[in-house]
């Protein structure tokens, strides 16, 4: 506790006696100041005992002691120390009054004891004050690295909101709180999602103060990140503001966090090249390798089905650092794995992407059909494609699938395409795109110009017939014309393309052709 006018009345050895303002001798003193000047407030800070031995004042005017009184109030001066017996044998009843009317604590100073021994007592009670909260922050940062390396994250957090009687919480890279103490301090952490938003938009390292009013309690946010990148933040939560010790522990507890979600860049780099070889060696047909490489670090995430995710930055010119889209996706798949305790591996590939193993099923894999699946690629500013479950053996099969689902979310425009959607669906919506079209519309051209001279209704005769697998009386029926006119219509077809309808190929291509085109409107559009 620093020292309090109450703790120097105490002192045995100051002699010191309350003449006013009894009922507020609890303030804290920031410093004992000897002044003579008849207005000293240009010179206090705020917080401080002043000494006087009213050389200069005129003690026994009352309105001037009022005036006196009223501004060193004003100034944040938290006592007033009157030495009796230097200038006047008492403390006169105008500053006596004065000090009354104003609540100022008056001290009267007895001839015996100077004001460098109040300084001294004072400044004794600063530094005895400021080596507890020391000690005290030492003991909270022995405390908090040892739960920090027996316990981990969570048991800082717990260990931390015991250190400064409060609460706190921890949240990761996405804002989302990951660990909380006590266990209602979760809701309240929750409440301040936006307040961690807006922290994360700023260069580390940032803080924020929120609450404090109202009889709300007073938040203090501080992110966590060694570089100008904000890997998560930290909230603590106090009835009133940190002191010195619950200072130093705060202090502690964001270094120790720091380090646990901001690994080493060398840390960081090696695990990335391990990740990379694994990875290899799953897509070259070496599982049993890639599972003694991986150990324990991936091991696990290979002993399941798993999901392979491509990722790609939607835009021409991606955009670096912390607001590159790929940084993004990655760690928003980070979090979701740190969160659900699941095994991640995710590397850049070749083309400036990203491959990602998650486990089937799993929160991460989750997390990105959620955010992601109902997405447009611009909104997103990534295109993803995912495989269907698979396992070790399986890997390069499980990479053409991301492959093939990436390439149809770059031409449908989406985020997120899944292989099963793939495998499940229509095969036309694959080729709806500009060069397929064109084909079909260069196919078909001449059919539809000979149709729009009126001379026969071949297109249609064409889709009646290949619908019907080359029924003549079923689609004859369907047209409504007799199985003669059909075989005729077929022949011209046949002499106009210049190719058999016998060759399963040709059928094909003209349902697909005749599936994917415009229709008449696009020749009649070319022809003009």
């Amino acid at each position: 506790m620093p020292p309090t006018l109450a703790s120097l009345v105490q002192h045995s050895a100051l002699k010191l006696t309350v003449r006013a303002g009894e009922d507020r001798l609890e303030v804290p003193v920031r410093w004992a100041h000897v002044s003579e000047l008849a207005d000293p407030v240009p010179y206090m800070e705020g917080g401080e005992l002043l000494l006087v031995t009213a050389m200069t004042l005129d003690a026994e005017d009352r309105e001037a002691m009022r005036r006196y009184v009223r501004r060193l109030v004003g100034a944040g001066v938290v006592g007033l120390g009157f030495a009796v017996g230097v200038y006047y044998e008492d403390i006169p009843d105008a500053l006596v009054e004065a000090a009354k009317e104003e609540g100022l604590p008056l001290l009267a100073v007895p001839r015996r004891t100077p004001f460098l021994a109040i300084s001294k007592a004072v400044s004794a009670a600063i530094a005895a004050d400021q080596y507890r909260a020391v000690t005290a922050g030492f003991e909270a940062q022995r405390e908090l690295t040892r739960a920090a390396l027996a316990e981990g994250p969570d048991a800082v957090v717990a260990r931390l909101a015991a250190h400064i009687d409060g609460w706190a919480a921890l949240y990761d890279a996405s804002g989302a709180v990951v660990a909380a103490a006590p266990e209602w301090a979760a809701r309240r952490a929750a409440r301040l999602t936006g307040d961690v938003e807006r922290l994360r938009e700023r260069a580390a390292p940032a803080s924020a103060v929120v609450g404090g009013t109202d009889g709300d309690d007073r938040v203090e946010l501080q992110s966590l990140g060694s570089g100008r990148r904000v890997r998560g933040a930290l909230a603590v939560g106090t009835g009133a503001p940190l002191g010195t010790a619950e200072r130093y522990a705060v202090h502690s507890a964001v270094a120790l966090l720091t380090l646990s979600t901001e690994r080493s860049r060398a840390l960081q780099a090696a695990e990335q090249r391990l990740g990379a070889a694994v990875l290899r060696m799953l897509l070259s047909g070496q599982p049993d390798h890639a599972r003694a490489v991986a150990g324990d670090l991936y091991g696990g995430l290979l002993d399941a089905p798993f999901r392979l995710l491509l990722a790609e930055r939607a835009g021409d010119a991606p955009p670096k650092g912390a607001d590159d889209p790929l940084h993004v996706f990655t760690e928003s798949l980070e979090s979701a794995a740190a969160r659900a305790g699941e095994a991640l591996l995710a590397v850049p590939d070749v083309d400036d992407r990203l491959v990602v193993l998650a486990a089937d099923g799993g929160a991460v894999v989750a997390a990105c059909a959620a955010a992601y699946g109902d997405k447009e690629a611009a909104d997103a500013e990534t295109y993803v494609g995912l495989s269907a479950p698979t396992g070790p053996i399986a890997a390069a099969g499980a990479y053409k699938q991301a492959e093939q689902s990436l390439s149809v979310a770059r031409r449908r425009g989406r985020a997120l395409v899944e292989h099963d959607e793939l495998a499940t669906g229509s095969i036309l919506p694959l080729l709806a795109d500009d060069a397929v079209r064109a084909f079909a519309d260069g196919m078909l051209r001449a059919l539809y110009e000979h149709d729009a001279t009126g001379r026969g209704d071949l297109v249609a005769s064409l889709r009646a017939w290949l619908s019907r697998h080359g029924q003549w009386d079923a689609a004859a029926a369907d047209l409504g014309v007799h199985r003669h006119t059909l075989r005729y219509r077929m022949r011209r077809v046949e002499e106009i393309l210049g190719r058999s309808l016998d060759d399963p190929d040709v059928r094909m291509e003209l349902w697909l052709a005749l599936k994917t085109t415009a229709g008449p409107a696009t020749a009649a559009a070319a022809t003009e």
